[in-house]
């Protein structure tokens, strides 16, 4: 009898240590270039999901779990991605928060496809992935959305009839498929292209020449399809030829880092994106405050906002979800979520469909036209 009380006790004590002890975190992974020239959109997408993720866990986490974000730098490059994603996956982590780019994207998918495992791309806007039931879910629209509207805008706001193109061919599963997208639309309302450059982005590559060849076919406007340095020193290499002609600009540049590189010639370039930098709105503001405290005063552009809204859309797919049910599935049953500035779906294949805008570069800040 003594014996069986004493083992009584210990079950309960037993118990009571079970019950107190901390819950296993809530595991989400981040991959995205956090170095070489497109370090700007990682870094930022990543401070986005940190944000997010610390603002939740001070609120209490998911369920009373706290949530760990485990960062993956893929340099820009497919095989380090690779390596990346397969220690994510390793860990027995659900959840990826990117990459930031097309290529990226398309370089692990097939490692993501073959687990269990999801990718929610806060910034991966090619339309190769569009319409596709496999693991790769994102919180933005296709380039058909971003192209197809700076086409619309400098052909009918402007008058436009000649293009000039530029894009990298590094990240060519988003140019490629921006200036299709792009092309289309323009000549459906009287345009024509006159000129296309291709490039490989390089420290070595000579943009001053590339400038030279676009503007020999005397365009009204030049469009440039890459990331925000080279769009920079594209920008300064035409301005010094030309500062007359238009410049029009995917989104993928319209980050920060591009008006702090360009300089002057970043004035007058047009892009359209998601991201509204003159709204308003307490949400927006309230965000603006907290990410710029967070981050030492930074601004955090459109990467930074899709970081933090793939992170909240991540959490709350956890918390949502059901016995049986993949985060997949509960993302696509919950349709609708809030983000930093919006409300935004993400349909049955994992497209996202957001708003958009049309900005101009005035006094070194994005602002918004319609």
């Amino acid at each position: 009898m003594f014996l069986f009380r004493i083992a009584a006790v210990f079950c309960c004590l037993l118990s009571l240590l079970i019950a107190c002890s901390p819950k296993k975190p809530v595991k989400i992974g981040f991959l995205g270039g956090m170095s070489g020239r497109v370090a700007d959109l990682g870094v930022a997408g990543r401070n986005g999901a940190m944000l997010a993720i610390e603002q939740r866990n001070t609120a209490g986490g998911i369920h009373g779990q706290q949530v760990e974000l485990v960062v993956k730098d893929d340099g820009q490059n497919s095989e380090v991605a690779q390596k990346a994603v397969a220690e994510l996956l390793n860990s027995n982590i659900e959840l990826i928060i990117g990459p930031m780019t097309s290529s990226i994207a398309l370089a692990v998918l097939d490692q993501v496809n073959a687990s269990k495992a999801i990718l929610l791309a806060p910034t991966v806007s090619t339309t190769a992935l569009t319409g596709k039931n496999d693991n790769f879910l994102r919180i933005i629209g296709d380039t058909s959305t971003y192209a197809t509207k700076l086409a619309r805008y400098q052909a009918q706001k402007f008058g436009h009839r000649r293009v000039a193109v530029i894009y990298d061919l590094n990240n060519r599963s988003y140019t490629e498929s921006w200036f299709g997208d792009f092309k289309r639309e323009f000549e459906l309302h009287g345009g024509s292209v006159v000129a296309v450059e291709t490039y490989h982005s390089l420290p070595t590559t000579s943009f001053h020449q590339l400038a030279t060849t676009l503007l020999k076919q005397k365009p009204e406007l030049v469009v440039i399809i890459t990331n925000a340095v080279d769009a920079a020193l594209i920008c300064q290499q035409i301005r010094k030829q030309d500062a007359a002609v238009s410049i029009g600009m995917a989104e993928w540049a319209s980050t920060e880092r591009f008006i702090e590189l360009a300089g002057g010639a970043a004035e007058g370039v047009l892009v359209s994106q998601f991201v509204n930098r003159t709204d308003p709105s307490e949400r927006y503001q309230r965000f603006l405050k907290q990410y710029r405290e967070r981050f030492g005063g930074q601004e955090p552009g459109f990467a930074g906002l899709a970081g933090y809204d793939a992170a909240l859309a991540a959490m709350d797919a956890y918390a949502a979800r059901k016995s049986g049910e993949t985060l997949k599935q509960t993302i696509i049953r919950l349709n609708s979520f809030q983000g930093g500035q919006q409300k935004y779906q993400i349909d049955r294949f994992g497209d996202a469909n957001r708003l958009t805008t049309a900005t101009i570069v005035r006094n070194g800040i994005y602002q918004t036209l319609e």
